[in-house]
C-alpha cells in the first residue's frame, strides 16, 4: 500500500503566464491499420483527423464490423510499414508507394497505395456506420489466411465520410477522426508508466497503451490536468481522460492476452472510485489523455511535431477529479 499512496498523493504543480517546458516528446507512434503493431517515427505531419496515416485502415469482419484486439489479440503482431517518407511534409504517394503487411508464418503483402478501390457500405466502427474503400481478395485472403476467420481490410473514405469527434468532450463539431475509437490523438508519459511499473511485478512497456505522443519529463499524470498544450507551433486541447478495455491486457509482442495485469494495478490508482470518487462510478479505469488540435481544423501548411519537441502548458484543471472522463 505504501507505492500506492505514495502514487496517488503526486502532485502536479505550476503554472505559469509563459510557462516553462512541462515535458519532452520523447517518441511518436502511428498505428495505419487498426488495433495493428505501430510505427515509431521521428516526426508527423498533423492533418484534418489526427497524424497523418493513423487509423486510415481497419480490418472488418464478415458482418463488416471493426475487429480489434479485444476479440483478436494477434493483431497486435501484424505489421504495417509506409514508406518512410510518408512522414514528410507534402509527401504524395506514387504507383510504387506501397502499405507493406507482414505477420508470423505469412508471406510479406504489398498494397499499392495509389490503385483503385471499390467502395464498400456499412462499415460499423463502435457506433459509426458508413462506407469504406475496400482493398480487395488478395488482401482478404491474406487476412483470412492469418486469423483464421473470414476479414477484409478496408480504408477510410475521406471522399466521402465524415466522422466526427463527440462535441460533448471536443466542445466543437468539427474535429474529425478516421477509424480511431473516439478521439484523433491520444498521449501518454513515461513518469505515469513508471509509476504503474513500480506496481507490477513484471513491468510493461508503453506500447501496451498505443499513444501517438509519448512525453518525458514531467510527474507521474500529470497529463490528466492539462487541457491546452503546445507542441511546436501546435494547440492541442486535452478533452478526455482515456477509459481502458482490455487491449492492456495483451502482451504486444507475441499477440497473446497475459492475464490480469496490467489493469488489475491500475484498479488500485486509477479508477474513477479512486480518481473521481465524487462523480458517478461506471467501474472505469484510466491511463492517457485524449487530445483534439485546433490546427487541425485550419489548412495552413508545416503543421508537424518531431521527437525531441518540448511540451508547453498553457491551461490546465487542479486534479483528475475535475478532468472531463
Amino acid at each position: 500500500m505504501d507505492k500506492v499512496s505514495s502514487i496517488l498523493g503526486s502532485v502536479f504543480g505550476g503554472g505559469e503566464s509563459e510557462p516553462a517546458a512541462a515535458a519532452t516528446v520523447t517518441s511518436i507512434f502511428i498505428y495505419p491499420i487498426k488495433s495493428c503493431k505501430g510505427i515509431s517515427v521521428p516526426q508527423a505531419p498533423i492533418s484534418s483527423t489526427g497524424f497523418r496515416w493513423d487509423r486510415q485502415w481497419v480490418v472488418v469482419n464478415a458482418k463488416r464490423r471493426a475487429c480489434t484486439q479485444r476479440v483478436e489479440p494477434k493483431l497486435a503482431v501484424l505489421e504495417a510499414h509506409l514508406p518512410a517518407d510518408a512522414f514528410n511534409q507534402g509527401w504524395e504517394p506514387t504507383d510504387s508507394s506501397y502499405l507493406v503487411l507482414r505477420a508470423p508464418g505469412m508471406d510479406e503483402l504489398k498494397i499499392s497505395l495509389t490503385k483503385h478501390c471499390d467502395v464498400i457500405d456499412d462499415i460499423t466502427v463502435w457506433d459509426w456506420n458508413g462506407a469504406a474503400l475496400d482493398e480487395g481478395p488478395e488482401v482478404a485472403e491474406w487476412l483470412s489466411n492469418y486469423l483464421g476467420k473470414p476479414y477484409r481490410l478496408v480504408r477510410f473514405n475521406t471522399a466521402s465520410q465524415n466522422r466526427v469527434v463527440d462535441p460533448e468532450y471536443a466542445h466543437s463539431n468539427e474535429y474529425r477522426t478516421m477509424f480511431h475509437d473516439e478521439y484523433p490523438f491520444l498521449l501518454a508519459s513515461q513518469g505515469s508508466l513508471n509509476a504503474l511499473n513500480e506496481l507490477l511485478e513484471e513491468p510493461v512497456p508503453i506500447n501496451r497503451f498505443r499513444p501517438n505522443i509519448f512525453v518525458d519529463g514531467c510527474d507521474p499524470f500529470a497529463e490528466d490536468l492539462w487541457t491546452e498544450i503546445k507542441i511546436n507551433k501546435s494547440i492541442f486541447h486535452g478533452v478526455k481522460l482515456c477509459a481502458r478495455c482490455k487491449v492492456p491486457t495483451v502482451n504486444q509482442e507475441t499477440g497473446i492476452f497475459s492475464g490480469a495485469e496490467p489493469t488489475e494495478s491500475l484498479m488500485k490508482i486509477r479508477s474513477d472510485k479512486v480518481l473521481r470518487p465524487t462523480k458517478k462510478q461506471g467501474g472505469k479505469v484510466y491511463f492517457g489523455q485524449n487530445l483534439v488540435c485546433k490546427d487541425s481544423l485550419t489548412e495552413q501548411k508545416g503543421k508537424v511535431i518531431q521527437v525531441g519537441d518540448p511540451v508547453y502548458v498553457y491551461k490546465k484543471v487542479s486534479s483528475a477529479a475535475e478532468a472531463a472522463a
